[in-house]
Formats: structure tokens, C-alpha cells, sequence
């Protein structure tokens, strides 16, 4: 069984915060196989009737278990989840629970308790860096082709059967028993659409009359999405400046293999690389830091910055992602650090082997792969 460390490692320092840890993340992320690769654990499948009902009774099932180390997997599948939890909490603390869902907590009506102040949250991303190592891959274009789903990135061929039968799934288990919608046909449409679409500024209007439905349908539909983590929206970065883009977000793939897929991408050229290792890097970023909370920044006269972090009381972090140092122009930094002079500039690449620094007008840009990048924004 491979071991994935890293994730590994963020389970173990969960224990140590709070006894109840929600490990999210879309299906086939690899959670229940992380949970089994666990040491001496109770395991437990909710999607199974003869589980849900050996927990009709949560204080009971507890007791039987007192002190041991419980997963319980796909437990949205319980008629009232958060009540096992809260109990697990309050009145057993010498037991560690694991329970994992493909949606944040609290996102749909079946999660009466989101568990504030009782747990601690954990997100399972698509496979980043450390988990390439782990299964022994180093190539980055089968990584954005396959995508980051382990059973994906691990077939020798390209699954474009299983992808197809993923989105099916996701309707089924994870649409319908969550938030029951209905119109299948629009919602699948709009998320293809985003797919092929992913890393573009998101106007609802343009997706209305293809999906034959409202705006305000694509609206709740995109909540949808984000709260089952199939798409990332991150919004811009302004103080409210009259030439800067204030509300228009864009939208992510979740993954790049879905996004190659619905592309209808088979083999990469150079050009393509520079979206899907923008889109790994939001990926990685999203990984370490366990937050969305990642803004861009775009004016009213075209220029752009991929990604923007921001600490309380701090100046804005800038990270340029591009597959090749070459390929770089000062342009669009220079604009932003005119309105912006202090903080921290990144130019994060795939052939920067030691980090080196650069002047531009007076700016500062730290070149860095993609690891030196993770090791500096986490320091912070």
C-alpha cells in the first residue's frame, strides 16, 4: 500500500488539535484509501444499510468503541450526521474520529450542526507534488493529462471512459443525496462547460441560454460546485480602485484531467501547458495552505496577475505562474505594484531548479519552483 505521507502527516497534527477531523474532497481523491492505510483503525462504510444501521443508536455505537481510533466513511450518507459527531466531541474525547464527505460541512441541509469549535477540517486535494513522489511518478504532463485522482493518474492509458463515468457518479451519489437537484441535463452541461472553460473570468449570463436555464439557476448552480469542491472561484483582489475589475471571478476546474477531457485534449502542445500548470499550482497552493482563500487581480485595461495571497495587516504576496522562464514579461507586475509597491513577487516555474532574484523597474521578482514557492507562503 502506497503511503502518502504528507497527507499522512496532516492527519496526525489534526489529532493533536481536536479529536473529530472532517477530511473532505471530491470523489475518488483517495480518502478511503488514505483512512485504511491508517494504523489500527475501526473502519467503518456508511454507504453500507447494515453500518447506518449499527449507528441508529450514535451514544451506543460509541461506547462499544470507547478509545479507539473510528473512520467513518461517506458519513453523509447517516440520516443526521453532525448529531454522531457532536457526540464523539462532547462526551468522548479519548476516541478519534475520522469521518469524510465529498462536500465542505455544512453544505447541505442534512448537516443540522457544522461542529464549530469541535473539529478540525481537512482537504483532500487532487495528487500534488509529494504525492507524485510517493507512487514513484515525476512526469508533469502525464500528471495534467490523467488528472489527480489516483486511480486516474495511475492507468496507462488514458481514462477517458472513467471520467464520463465520474461525472454520472457525482450526479447521482453527490448531487441528488445532498442538495436533490433537479434538471440533470442543465447542471451537467454548465459543468462541462465550465471544464472547458476553466481558468476564464465567469460572467452567469454567457452559460443561461446553453444550459436553458435562469442566471440566477447558474448562480446556485456554481455554489453547487464550489461546495462539492468540483470548481474553485477566486474572486479579484481590489481596494476599490476605479480601474480595477471588482467583482467578475474566475473559475477553476477542479482538476486538469477533467479539464483536458472536456477540452477534448489528448496530447499537449507547449501551448497548453502554461493553463494546466497554472492550475497545479493553485492546486498545490490550495493543498498546503488548506484555504481558497487565493485571489487574482485583473484591470479594466487587460492586465493580470494569476494569484494573489493576503495576510491580515500585510502587504499582497504576487505569484506569476509560467511552464518556462522565457515566457515571462514584467508587464502586468509592474502595473500592479505600481498601484501595490510593497510585498513579496513570485514568478513560479517548471524549470527553476535554485531560486534566484531579479530586478524590474525597481521590483523585486523572486524566480522559484514550484516546492521553493510552498516552502516560502508557508513560512508566513
Amino acid at each position: 500500500m502506497v503511503q502518502r505521507h504528507f497527507w499522512l502527516e496532516r492527519i496526525k497534527q489534526a489529532w493533536k488539535q481536536r479529536t473529530v477531523i472532517w477530511l473532505s474532497g471530491v470523489r475518488r481523491a483517495g480518502k478511503t484509501y488514505l483512512c485504511k492505510s491508517l494504523p489500527k483503525i475501526e473502519y467503518f462504510d456508511c454507504e453500507l444499510p447494515g453500518t447506518r444501521r449499527m449507528m441508529e443508536d450514535p451514544q451506543s455505537f460509541l461506547e462499544d468503541l470507547r478509545s479507539r481510533t473510528i473512520i467513518l466513511d461517506e458519513i453523509h450518507r447517516l440520516n443526521n450526521p453532525s448529531e454522531t459527531l457532536k457526540i464523539a466531541a462532547d462526551h468522548y474525547p479519548e476516541t478519534r474520529i475520522l469521518a469524510t464527505g465529498s462536500s465542505t460541512l455544512g453544505a447541505s441541509s442534512k448537516f443540522r450542526d457544522t461542529l464549530a469549535g469541535r473539529k478540525t477540517e481537512l482537504w483532500l486535494t487532487p495528487m500534488i507534488l509529494a504525492d507524485i513522489k510517493d507512487f514513484n511518478q515525476t512526469d508533469l504532463i502525464h500528471r495534467f493529462l490523467h488528472g489527480g485522482l489516483p486511480p486516474f493518474f495511475l492507468a496507462k492509458k488514458l481514462p477517458d471512459r472513467d471520467f464520463q463515468e465520474w461525472m454520472d457518479a457525482y450526479w447521482a451519489k453527490d448531487i441528488q443525496e445532498l442538495f436533490k437537484l433537479e434538471r440533470r441535463y442543465s447542471f451537467l452541461k454548465f459543468t462541462e462547460l465550465l471544464m472547458a472553460q476553466s481558468g476564464g473570468i465567469f460572467e452567469a449570463t454567457r452559460f443561461a441560454q446553453p444550459c436553458e436555464v435562469s442566471r440566477g439557476t447558474i448562480s446556485n448552480y456554481l455554489s453547487v460546485l464550489e461546495a462539492t469542491y468540483v470548481v474553485h472561484v477566486v474572486r479579484p483582489f481590489s481596494s476599490h480602485r476605479p480601474a480595477e475589475i471588482i467583482s467578475a471571478p474566475k473559475v477553476y476546474a477542479f482538476d486538469t484531467g477533467f479539464m483536458c477531457y472536456y477540452r477534448g485534449w489528448h496530447d499537449l502542445r507547449r501551448d497548453d501547458l502554461g493553463i494546466l500548470w497554472e492550475h497545479f499550482v493553485l492546486n498545490e497552493m490550495q493543498a498546503h495552505l488548506q484555504s481558497r482563500r487565493i485571489l487574482y487581480w485583473r484591470d479594466k485595461r487587460g492586465h493580470e496577475v494569476d494569484f494573489i495571497l493576503t495576510w491580515r495587516d500585510d502587504a499582497p504576496t504576487v505569484i506569476e505562474c509560467k511552464w518556462s522562464v522565457p515566457e515571462f514579461d514584467a508587464t502586468n507586475i509592474q502595473v500592479f505594484r505600481r498601484h501595490y509597491p510593497k510585498g513579496n513577487t513570485f514568478v513560479v516555474a517548471s524549470d527553476v531548479n535554485r531560486s534566484y532574484s531579479r530586478s524590474y523597474g525597481g521590483i523585486t521578482v523572486r524566480f522559484v519552483s514550484l516546492a521553493a514557492l510552498i516552502d516560502e507562503i508557508i513560512k508566513r
